[in-house]
């Protein structure tokens, strides 16, 4: 009998845990990855395209590239799913499962911040950040504004390379005197777990005119008016806003009992992470398992599920518990990448440690991309990501 394994989603945590199954198990594995794309695309990818290093073609991989032994992907939109069951129904029909993992990640609420659609521009979809880069093509002057919606959101980062990469952008075309950048989040500091880093990013900011709003988010947006007001009740005018929206559990979880509300992140076991349901996972952005809501994390708990399942599979224990470390890479501009080391479940607390940028450093991140398409996918992809 084959292992059946069905798989909602094919991020970072998806085509990891794929990966780790199928080099196990190989044919004896009937492992099924759904998604409602027909690519994946790396979230650094984005900012590639936004700002003009990448054209969308270049950072698209298409899933039915994937060459693993006992896996197949199904391009289709999940409806429902009984995590008890272990059965999910969706438009390519009904799967049954050995093991059920849910890998859907964090949607994006547009509609939760009033103005938003209407006024600015969210650059975390790929239809959204696609289109972001003609936008970008014809600003010219006036404040631009980088803000973060929630509380709760994807890499974070990304709006401080955001505004590093817009710096550059108007300085390359001679504009930047003509413009105010400002980034608005919710934490004290960029990256709250590494004051280094934080520090580095706060002094490139000062170096490069860029404002820093801190523990603040953006509650709503006046297009008439053209201001961003915060949660506060502040105001700040924009020509250009750049949003980061809302995150919220996708419905189907909710509907599936795994989670309460919009904002009831799946509760899992922190050192394995399986759900309170037998045979059931939840890896990445859809788990509240206390880590970033980043790629490097969704791997590294795919491979733990993985781990866990293959474990099952064998009578055995678990071989490793999930300790919520990564690494990040942040670019600063000026071609400048840097990396923070995080560790956010094997102390009493969040720790984190910065290494500068440097030429070595720039090299890793490009190598990242790479290797992970031909180690996911099965064969050496024929577009990786250039930097």
């Amino acid at each position: 009998m084959r292992t059946r394994v069905v798989v909602l989603g094919a991020g970072f945590g998806g085509l990891e845990l794929a990966t780790v199954l199928s080099d196990a198990l190989g044919e004896s594995l009937d492992l099924v990855l759904l998604d409602r794309d027909d690519a994946f695309v790396f979230g650094y990818s984005k900012l590639d395209v936004m700002f003009g290093r990448q054209p969308v073609a270049a950072v698209r991989h298409p899933y039915r590239d994937i060459v693993k032994p006992g896996v197949r992907f199904v391009q289709t939109t999940v409806r429902s799913f009984d995590p008890a069951a272990k059965r999910v129904v969706s438009d390519a029909g009904t799967f049954d499962a050995d093991f059920l993992v849910v890998a859907l990640g964090a949607d994006l609420d547009v509609g939760a911040t009033p103005g938003l659609r209407e006024g600015g521009h969210e650059f975390y979809t790929n239809a959204g950040a696609f289109a972001v880069r003609d936008v970008l093509a014809g600003f010219e002057r006036g404040p631009a504004i980088v803000g973060v919606c929630g509380t709760a959101f994807k890499c974070p980062p990304a709006p401080s390379e955001t505004a590093f990469l817009l710096h550059d952008l108007l300085e390359a075309r001679g504009s930047r005197s003509a413009s105010e950048i400002t980034v608005v989040m919710p934490f004290g500091a960029p990256v709250p777990p590494s004051p280094d880093t934080s520090a580095a990013i706060l002094a490139a900011f000062a170096g490069r005119g860029i404002t820093f709003v801190k523990e603040a988010r953006v509650r709503s947006l006046d297009p008439a008016r053209k201001v961003a007001v915060l949660g506060d009740g502040r105001e700040l005018p924009y020509a250009l806003f750049l949003g980061i929206p809302v995150h919220r559990v996708p419905q189907v979880v909710i509907d599936s009992g795994l989670a309460a509300h919009a904002h009831d992140w799946v509760k899992v076991d922190p050192a394995t992470l399986e759900t309170r349901v037998p045979g059931v996972y939840a890896v990445g952005d859809v788990n509240g398992v206390g880590t970033p809501k980043a790629g490097v994390f969704a791997e590294g708990a795919a491979r733990v599920a993985a781990l866990g399942i293959l474990a099952k599979i064998r009578g055995e224990a678990t071989p490793e518990r999930y300790l919520g470390q990564g690494s990040c890479y942040v670019e600063l501009g000026h071609g400048e990448v840097g990396r923070v080391d995080v560790d956010f479940l094997g102390g009493p607390r969040p720790t984190g440690s910065y290494r500068p940028p440097t030429a070595a450093l720039f090299a890793e991140k490009s190598r990242f991309g790479s290797s992970r398409l031909e180690r996911w996918f099965g064969r050496k992809p024929q577009t990786v990501p250039q930097r």
